[in-house]
């Protein structure tokens, strides 16, 4: 990355509503039991990133990114509504029609001027999507905000607001694909949405039936460190094949052929934790995204086509000082425990349990979060640019709780393919957790940390 400031002007026209193409129908559809808890109501920021297409030239992706949103509306409908709130905090969608927030904007530079930028933290997000006022609620919100910027060298870059309330990444990545098919041309999605949400509701009466740790409410410690004062910085690491075999190599035979994700989040987990010197009593969480829709799809065929959350936050336990004691594969069995435990029993008790505990939080204090974005292939989303250069979260972190993350494939400058993890940590902690991932690989893992070295202006 250029160690000199790139100084460049974004101009953005002005925000527009972007309707369904024809009638859409006028109804109040249900939130599922898993989509309405508290923890999913943030909004995830998103990037996708096209270069220069000599096919294409001629065409403006503004426009046809636009007119061909106008038309998925028609099939995704809910999207162009607005979420309401009822009794016992259940969330809806009024399904209205009003439509969802578009922003065309254009860049005086090329992307290849932004260098080695290309992938989160991204040091110009706040220039690839306009911080509308009002856009961060979840409730009588437009539930997307997109924006759209052009960059000299024809290449674009689509960057938005999805409300976790409304589905999971393989929802937004089913999205997406119908969005990328019609600008191609097609008249309808490949995919037909389904909404479904009564297979995730509870049961009536509603019992729990399995130990939910994930959810359970545990006060913060009156102490007040160093870290919690100081300022969060964003940085990615990057693993390539070889930092995976060496990690691989740490671990018991009868781990060793576990997946990548497996050993990045124990990796992870045990590099965070002994980076946050937490006292050895303390009880320490990794939560593990599951999704959970071939429990459902067997039983359920009309299933398939679902957009909404259907993943559960399994939970590894143990305490900091067995974590950080024993050797990576007692991390891992931990993890590959947690994930076994959800079945569809589990997500029907999970649903159960949102309407029981007022649809609360997960558990926050010594917790993280991880989600595998490997298999929703983002990348692939093609509007008719050809593959992106980049596509997924924007930064780690999820709404206002800093311990998630997630595991991007990414292709690094030199065309390497790699897996990328955005994490969100204290300046300290964060420079410690890098020495310590440095020690399990043996040499520098190279972070991007999100320091600026781009100053923008805008009109």
């Amino acid at each position: 990355m250029s160690s000199s400031p790139l100084l460049f002007i974004v101009r953005r026209f002005e925000p527009e509503v972007v309707l369904p193409a024809t009638p859409t129908p006028r109804e109040i559809k249900l939130l599922s039991d898993i989509d309405d808890q508290q923890g999913l109501r943030f909004n995830i920021p998103a990037i996708f990133i096209y270069s220069h297409e000599s096919s294409m030239a001629g065409k403006d992706p503004v426009e046809v990114l636009r007119n061909s949103l106008s038309q998925t509306l028609v099939y995704y409908y809910p999207l162009a509504g607005r979420i309401k709130e009822g009794v016992g905090r259940k969330l809806m969608v009024d399904c209205t029609g009003e439509g969802v927030m578009f922003i065309g904007a254009e860049a005086d530079v090329t992307l290849d001027q932004l260098g080695d930028s290309l992938h989160p933290p991204f040091p110009c997000f706040q220039e690839l999507l306009y911080d509308v006022p009002g856009s961060e609620l979840v409730i009588d919100s437009p539930i997307r905000l997109i924006q759209v910027t052009r960059f000299n060298c024809g290449g674009f870059i689509v960057a938005m607001n999805w409300i976790h309330t409304i589905g999971d990444g393989v929802g937004l990545k089913q999205f997406m694909n119908a969005w990328a098919e019609m600008a191609r041309g097609a008249h309808q999605p490949s995919i037909q949405p389904v909404w479904h949400r009564e297979l995730l509701m509870a049961r009536d009466p509603p019992r729990i039936t399995c130990n939910h740790r994930e959810y359970e409410q545990i006060l913060p410690p009156n102490t007040i460190k160093e870290e919690d004062i100081t300022p969060i910085v964003h940085q990615s690491f990057f693993f390539k094949p070889l930092d995976i075999a060496r990690i691989r190599l740490l671990v018991p035979f009868h781990l060793s052929q576990c997946t990548a994700f497996d050993l990045i989040t124990a990796c992870f987990w045990y590099c965070r934790t002994k980076a946050l010197r937490l006292d050895p009593e303390e009880e320490v969480r990794m939560m593990v995204i599951v999704n959970a829709r071939s429990r459902f799809i067997a039983k359920h065929s009309s299933f398939v086509g679902y957009y909404g959350n259907c993943f559960a936050f399994s939970a590894a336990l143990t305490t900091a000082g067995k974590l950080c004691g024993n050797s990576l594969g007692y991390a891992l069995e931990l993890i590959r425990k947690s994930k076994d435990e959800v079945t569809e029993e589990y997500m029907q008790s999970v649903a159960d349990f949102m309407v029981i505990k007022e649809r609360c939080l997960f558990t926050t204090v010594n917790s993280c979060i991880i989600s595998d974005l490997t298999r929703a292939k983002f990348r692939e989303v093609n509007f008719g640019w050809g593959e992106g250069v980049y596509g997924g979260v924007a930064q780690g972190g999820a709404g206002p709780f800093p311990g998630a993350t997630y595991i991007v494939p990414h292709k690094n400058a030199k065309g390497e393919e790699c897996l990328m993890l955005p994490i969100c940590l204290s300046s300290e902690v964060m420079k410690r957790f890098a020495k310590e991932l440095d020690e399990i690989l043996g040499s520098q893992n190279h972070p991007t940390m999100s320091v600026s070295n781009f100053v923008k202006s805008t009109l």
